[in-house]
This record gives C-alpha cells, sequence and structure tokens, in this order.
C-alpha cells in the first residue's frame, strides 16, 4: 500500500504543476520525464501512464471532480482536486488492466473519508446513466462512451459498493476510540494584564469647504490657429519654390564653379556666426523663418543625420570625378537607353491599368444582368407567396372568431365567481387597516422614548469630555537640557561631540561643492566646442540644401518638356468592345422589365451610386494617366521644396 500511495503522490505532485492555459501537454510530460529519472524503472512507468492519461483526458475528469466538489466535495481543499482525477482516471480506463484488489490497495493508501465519499458519488448508477454520460458524450461520440466507459462501471458497481461498505466500517472504527479516550477540557484564564489609558476623545473636525475650481478656458472650444498658420506656410513655400526654378535657369550650380569663386563664402560664413554666451545650457537648431513668426527648428539627432547624409553625397561625387578624370566611360548610352525603358514600363502600366478598369466595368455590366434576371424570379415567387398567405390568412381569421367566442364565455363564468370574493375582500382590508392603526401608535411611543435616552447619553457624553479636555490642559514639565559639545562617552570608535560633527559635514560639503565647480566647467567646455561643431555643419547643410534645390528645380523643367502619349493596346479593345456588347444587352433586358412592371422604370438609388462611382473611376484613371505623362506618380521638386 505504502508502494502504491508513494506512485500517487509523485502523479499528484506533476498535475498539480500543470496549467492548461499556459502549459503544453507533450512539453510537460518531456519535463516530468526528466524529474522523474530518480524513481525506479517499474515506479516510472507506472507514472508516465497515470500523468499521461490523465493530461489527454483531462476534460472528461474535470466534468467529474467539479460536480463532485459543487456537491458532496465542497469541504474540501483545491489541492484534493488532482488526487480525485487520479482515482478518477484508475477506475474508468485500467481497472479491468490493474484487477479489482490491485485497485482495492491502491484506494486504501489514499485517505479513507475522502475515497469512500468520491466513490460513492462516481459509481452511483443514478449519475453515470444520467448527467455524467451526457455531458461525455458531448466531448466523444454517445456510442462509444456507452460502450466503452459507461457500461464496464456498470458492472464492476457490486464490487466497488462492498468496498464502500468496508471503507466506512474501516473509518467508522478509527473515529470510536477517539471519542472513547477523550481527555479532559482545557480550561483558558485570562492574563493579568495592566488595563490600557482609555484613549482621549478627539473633538469632531468642522466639515472642510472645498475650493471653487477653475472655469475650463474658452480656447478648448475655438479652432486652433496652427492651421491658418501651415497655409500660410505652404503659399510661401510654393512663392519660393517657384522663384527658385526661375532662377535656376539662368544662374550657375555652385558645385561648378571655381574654388576662387566660393572663397568669399567662407567670409560670409564668418560673418552669420553669431557670438554665444559664456554658459550655453542647450543645443543650437537649425531654424527656418516663415511668415507670421512661425519657426521649423532641428535638434542635434537631425543635424547631424543631415550632415553624414550629405557629407556622403560629397564623397561619392568626389569619387565619381576622381573617375572620370583617370578615364572612365560616360553613362549617357546607358541613361538614354533607361529613359526608354522607363518610357515603355508606363505604357505596360497604363495599359495594364486600363485593362482592370474595364474588366471591373465589365464585371459591374454582368452583375446588372444577374440582378435584373433576379428581380424578375423574385417577381414570380412573391406572386405564389401573395397566394398562400391570403388562404393562411382566411384560417387565422376563422380560428380567430372561435377563439373570440370560448374567451367570453370564459370571462363570464370568472365575473359571477368574483361577486362574492369582494365582499370577503372588504372585510380583510378594513381588519389589517385597523391592526396598522394600532402598530404604528405603539412604534411612535418607543421612538419617543429611545430620542429621550438618545439625548440623555449624549448630555452625559459632552460632560465627561469637557472633564478629560480640562485635565489634558493641565501644564506639565518634559524634556531636559542638552551639551551639545559634550561627548557622550558610549566606548564607540570615532566618538565626537554633536559640534564636531557638524564641523566635519561643513568641511565635506565644501570639497563636494568644489568637486561640482570642476565636473561643471568640463561639461560647459564639451558643451561649447559640440556647439562650435554644430554650427560649422549647419553652415554646409544650408549650401546642400540650396544646390539641391536648384538641381530639383531643373530635373522638373525638361520633365515637363517631353510628355509621353498614351497607346492603345488589343487587349483593351477587346475589353471595350465586350463591355459595349453587355451594355446592349442590359438596356434589352431593362426594356422588357419596363414593359413588365412600370414601377421598375424608374431609377432606384442604388443605381444612381454605382453610376456616380464609375464616373469618379473614370476621373481617377485620367489623373493618373496625366501623371504618368508628366514623368512618373511621385512629388515633383516643388513639392519636394514645400515638404523641406
Amino acid at each position: 500500500m505504502a508502494y502504491y500511495g508513494k506512485c500517487l503522490e509523485a502523479v499528484i505532485e506533476q498535475l498539480d504543476k500543470f496549467t492548461p492555459k499556459r502549459d503544453n501537454p507533450e512539453q510537460f510530460l518531456e519535463a516530468a520525464a526528466t524529474s522523474l529519472q530518480a524513481l525506479s524503472p517499474q515506479k516510472q512507468g507506472f507514472v508516465w501512464e497515470v500523468l499521461s492519461g490523465c493530461l489527454e483526458y483531462q476534460k472528461l475528469l474535470t466534468v467529474v471532480v467539479d460536480a463532485f466538489c459543487a456537491q458532496d466535495g465542497r469541504l474540501y481543499l483545491r489541492v484534493d482536486h488532482s488526487r480525485f482525477k487520479v482515482i478518477c482516471y484508475l477506475a474508468t480506463f485500467l481497472l479491468e488492466e490493474l484487477g479489482f484488489q490491485l485497485f482495492c490497495d491502491i484506494i486504501k493508501s489514499q485517505p479513507v473519508d475522502k475515497m469512500c465519499k468520491f466513490l460513492r458519488f462516481f459509481f452511483n448508477p443514478l449519475n453515470l446513466c444520467s448527467w455524467i454520460k451526457d455531458e461525455w458524450s458531448l466531448i466523444y461520440e454517445p456510442a462509444h462512451v456507452k460502450e466503452n466507459w459507461i457500461d464496464p462501471l456498470m458492472r464492476w458497481q457490486p464490487e466497488v459498493q462492498e468496498l464502500i461498505n468496508h471503507l466506512e466500517g474501516v473509518s467508522a472504527s478509527q473515529s470510536s476510540p477517539l471519542k472513547k479516550t477523550k481527555a479532559k477540557v482545557t480550561e483558558p484564564k485570562e492574563f493579568n494584564l495592566t488595563a490600557p489609558k482609555p484613549r482621549t476623545i478627539p473633538a469632531p473636525e468642522p466639515v472642510p469647504v472645498v475650493a471653487k475650481p477653475r472655469p475650463v478656458p474658452q480656447s478648448t472650444y475655438r479652432t486652433p490657429k496652427e492651421q491658418q498658420q501651415l497655409e500660410t506656410v505652404k503659399r510661401y513655400n510654393r512663392r519660393k519654390a517657384e522663384e527658385l526654378l526661375l532662377r535656376a535657369n539662368v544662374e550657375e550650380l555652385r558645385c561648378a564653379m571655381p574654388r576662387s569663386c566660393r572663397e568669399p563664402v567662407q567670409g560670409s560664413k564668418q560673418q552669420l556666426r553669431l557670438p554665444f554666451p559664456p554658459r550655453i545650457r542647450k543645443t543650437p537648431k537649425l531654424t527656418f523663418y516663415r511668415p507670421d513668426n512661425v519657426l521649423v527648428k532641428l535638434n542635434t539627432t537631425a543635424i547631424l543625420r543631415e550632415g553624414a547624409l550629405y557629407q556622403r553625397q560629397v564623397e561619392q561625387e568626389l569619387q565619381r570625378v576622381d573617375k572620370l578624370v583617370d578615364g572612365a566611360g560616360d553613362f549617357s548610352e546607358f541613361l538614354e537607353w533607361q529613359k526608354k525603358m522607363q518610357a515603355k514600363d508606363r505604357e505596360e502600366q497604363l495599359a495594364v491599368g486600363e485593362c482592370r478598369r474595364l474588366q471591373g466595368k465589365l464585371s459591374h455590366e454582368e452583375a446588372v444582368l444577374a440582378r435584373q434576371n433576379l428581380m424578375q424570379e423574385n417577381k414570380q415567387r412573391a406572386e405564389q407567396q401573395k397566394e398562400q398567405m391570403a388562404k393562411l390568412m382566411l384560417q387565422h381569421a376563422e380560428r380567430q372568431l372561435w377563439e373570440d367566442r370560448s374567451r367570453k364565455e370564459l370571462v363570464e363564468q370568472v365575473i359571477e365567481g368574483q361577486k362574492n370574493v369582494k365582499a370577503a375582500q372588504a372585510k380583510l382590508v378594513k381588519g389589517r387597516r385597523q391592526t396598522v392603526q394600532e402598530v404604528i401608535e405603539a412604534s411612535r411611543g418607543l421612538l419617543q422614548r429611545r430620542a429621550q435616552e438618545a439625548q440623555e447619553e449624549q448630555r452625559r457624553r459632552c460632560e465627561l469630555i469637557s472633564q478629560l479636555r480640562a485635565l489634558e490642559t493641565q501644564p506639565m514639565r518634559k524634556g531636559k537640557l542638552v551639551d551639545l559639545t559634550q561627548i557622550p562617552g558610549y566606548g564607540l570608535e570615532g566618538e565626537m561631540s554633536i559640534v564636531e560633527l557638524r564641523e566635519r559635514l561643513a568641511l565635506l560639503k565644501e570639497n563636494q561643492r568644489r568637486d561640482e565647480e570642476e565636473k561643471r566647467d568640463q561639461i560647459i567646455q564639451g558643451k561649447r566646442t559640440k556647439s562650435q561643431e554644430l554650427r560649422d555643419m549647419l553652415e554646409q547643410i544650408s549650401l546642400c540644401r540650396a544646390a539641391m534645390g536648384r538641381s530639383a528645380a531643373l530635373r522638373w523643367e525638361e520633365k515637363k518638356k517631353a510628355p509621353a502619349a498614351p497607346t492603345q493596346d488589343e487587349r483593351v479593345q477587346q475589353l471595350q468592345r465586350r463591355i459595349s456588347e453587355r451594355a446592349a444587352e442590359r438596356c434589352k433586358q431593362a426594356a422588357l422589365l419596363q414593359v413588365s412592371a412600370p414601377r421598375a422604370a424608374r431609377p432606384k438609388p442604388r443605381a444612381q451610386l454605382e453610376a456616380q462611382h464609375w464616373l469618379e473611376q473614370e476621373r481617377s484613371r485620367e489623373r493618373r494617366l496625366r501623371v504618368l505623362q508628366q514623368g512618373g506618380s511621385g512629388p515633383g521638386p516643388v513639392r519636394r521644396l514645400e515638404a523641406a
């Protein structure tokens, strides 16, 4: 018995660690196998089989154990749920394999009273054949449940009932000696403790007056001014971009000028530098001035990132120039071929987009035809439904007349029976009213006496509080004189007086302040160096931006001069022919529907919405076509300058 008890305890310990929502059964079994390696091979095999079976049939076992804990096992702890699941699994799936004698030994190794209650509940024929069978049939096939699980349990029920009777006898024999040898009850005695002093009764606190809150500002309900400022900035950027575009046609790019022409820029840099104060706490930021004093600033990260980008571009340009100087080839032929291929790709893209649009329009025409056919079928079906509904209404009217006659007869019978009841109800109401009046008068007298007693108790408490406060206001001498220059004399190492301690603390604070000043000076010097580097980088960024703006304006002007013309494709023409055929067929079908049902000739809101949808699709296609003719779907240089 001890052998099986240890095996079951190992299984219960592993089941307590398992959480269905968090743990995977396969991974949990692998982890459990590593923890069970200390057991013998026979024990390990038995524990592994029982643990894997409990995890596989978790839902079946949970149904039985939860019902038992809700009815007969309400007083048991939650840690016993795993024990009941193991016993339920052994009785349901392994009773034939283990044998009844081995099963009895396993049951006797567990707590007797718990096993007795659970076996009586589980092997109850009423529970097995009713709700347990129904709940298990929701999870598995009913025939499989009845043949493999319910019928074997019903066959073992007489032997299990004898085991339950034996367990009840063992439990009764274990509890009877305890009652005979009951010792004398210990009588507790109170501790002789000092009575605590009564607490001071505090005076009632006044009700605090809540301050009036501030009203909500009116700016919360107004439209912000940032939107108007953004519109102004957009217009300003567009004007500036147009001016740069016009100026780029006549001015020369600064990167193409000789070094002698760029020397005055260094002087202008020196003039643009502003003197900074000696102690700078904030990082300088790139600022662009716009109308209405709207500022656009860049932080340190953005400045360093943009400076590194322009530095890489300059290095790449210098490498390209060096290669050209060394005799490298020109890419003009490749660029020309690239432009032709891009134009060809754009034409193919236009043809594919046109095919998709026409396919959508063709599917729309086919859908309209299908809808018209469906409307005609629905009309015929509606006429049949109306005929059936008329017959049903006639039958319902006849049934209603018969029910009205029966109701009238029943009402007459009820009225005759109620005439005799009203007199008895009137007498009963009169007696109840007299009883209520007497009870109200008695309760009123009791309330008056209680109010008088409460007033007397309140007056007595007020007198007692005033006496206690008078005792508390008597003067008392507290505290003693302290000499701050005297050493306490406790015998500790490094003992000193309070005055000496204060002097040493003052010296430590002075040293700490001196260290902080030195560190602050180092930080300020580092910030000044960093600020100087950022100012140099800002000047370089402004020059690179100006050069890029001029080059973008020139590219935009070149793209505007050479628009591409769209070409027609065979697939597009074939789809257009099919759409025209479907449209003609739809018009014929609509004419037939109009002759058969004049009401359907009126255009419906859904048809109007679909027509408007296809019109918007046509306009969007034309807009995309114009954009592709101008050289691509991306934004132009002017828009890029506005975004910058």
